[in-house]
């Protein structure tokens, strides 16, 4: 099996980091890609969502819609981020399934898994334990698309399956100063610090929690794999397998940046979760692994990020 040729993917989120990068990804193969911009089709409303699988009649959907923000977004504004996540998930796979599609690729995040379950995770950790406050309503929306998707497989024999790519990186990210995720956000205050001669930049939180990051570009070729398989796994996750210290990120990001001043923390921020690295031996015997080490994927960030803000493109939602 796989992409075949003809094949209608709908990529919902194609404008996000993640969608815009399976639209690429998809480029390379001779599927049909429909893509939707929000104005076009609100996966909030109900009636909207059917009427679009009625007219467009897709044979796979790749779900990457989603309410995104780092930990402040998202613990400021949790009615949102969980009544907006959970209501595209269920209108979206109910539409798909009602409209005959036989394939559905819905994404998550590593954050559904408990804020202290063993390091790394695997997949079996799933409602184990406790989630991390900060983001507990993201995590249970994720929780219950991913488990609307293993419900209809169980239930109707479609092959409706997820990935749950751990933090993600690159082309298109949000740079938001205060509701952007840790990566976009250093990468945009040590650039702001290099351009304007700050002696120091300050980190929130200690700056001891451990983070693993994928390059956005492995994780869509990781979604085309994964449609690849005839019977892959209900859940799976995405990533390197590989973590650092918030510090050592920081560091890293500094010096791709060219910034040479003092890395200040600030311990009166929350840290979020201790640890999060991911155990992605099922991936791996699925028959992928990670092509973009943390290095190569932060240089050519950096690179897109400086091209976005000459042309005044920046996104910064």
């Amino acid at each position: 099996m796989g992409v075949s040729q003809n094949e209608k993917i709908l990529v919902t989120g194609h404008r996000g980091m993640v969608g815009s990068a399976v639209c690429r990804r998809l480029a390379d193969t001779d599927c049909e890609v429909l893509t939707a911009p929000r104005e076009t089709l609100d996966l909030t409303r109900a009636e909207a969502t059917e009427q679009y699988f009625d007219a467009e009649r897709p044979d796979t959907v790749i779900f990457a819609s989603a309410k995104v923000g780092g930990i402040v977004a998202n613990d400021t504004y949790p009615v949102e981020f969980l009544t907006e996540n959970l209501t595209m998930a269920v209108n979206t796979i109910g539409a798909a399934y009602r409209h005959g599609v036989q394939r559905f690729l819905f994404l998550g995040s590593t954050c559904i898994y408990p804020r202290d379950c063993p390091q790394p995770i695997t997949e079996t950790s799933l409602l184990s334990g406790l989630l991390e406050s900060t983001n507990e309503a993201y995590a249970l929306a994720k929780i219950a698309g991913l488990k609307l998707c293993q419900y209809y497989r169980r239930q109707h024999g479609v092959t409706y399956h997820s990935a749950m790519p751990t933090n993600l990186y690159g082309p298109g990210d949000n740079y938001h100063p205060e509701h952007s995720h840790v990566l976009p956000a250093l990468i945009r205050r040590f650039h702001h610090a290099k351009l304007t001669g700050q002696p120091s930049v300050e980190l929130w939180g200690t700056g001891e929690p451990r983070r693993e990051f994928l390059h956005v570009d492995d994780l869509a070729d990781a979604i085309v794999h994964l449609l690849s398989l005839e019977s892959p796994p209900d859940w799976v996750n995405v990533g390197t397998g590989v973590d650092l210290t918030i510090r050592e990120l920081a560091e890293k990001v500094a010096n791709t940046v060219g910034y040479q001043g003092e890395i200040q923390t600030d311990p009166s921020r929350p840290d979020g979760t201790p640890v999060k690295c991911t155990d992605v031996t099922l991936l791996h015997e699925c028959g992928w692994k990670h092509q973009i080490d943390l290095q190569q994927g932060l240089e050519n960030t950096y690179a897109d990020f400086c091209r976005e803000v000459d042309a005044g493109k920046l996104r910064s939602a």
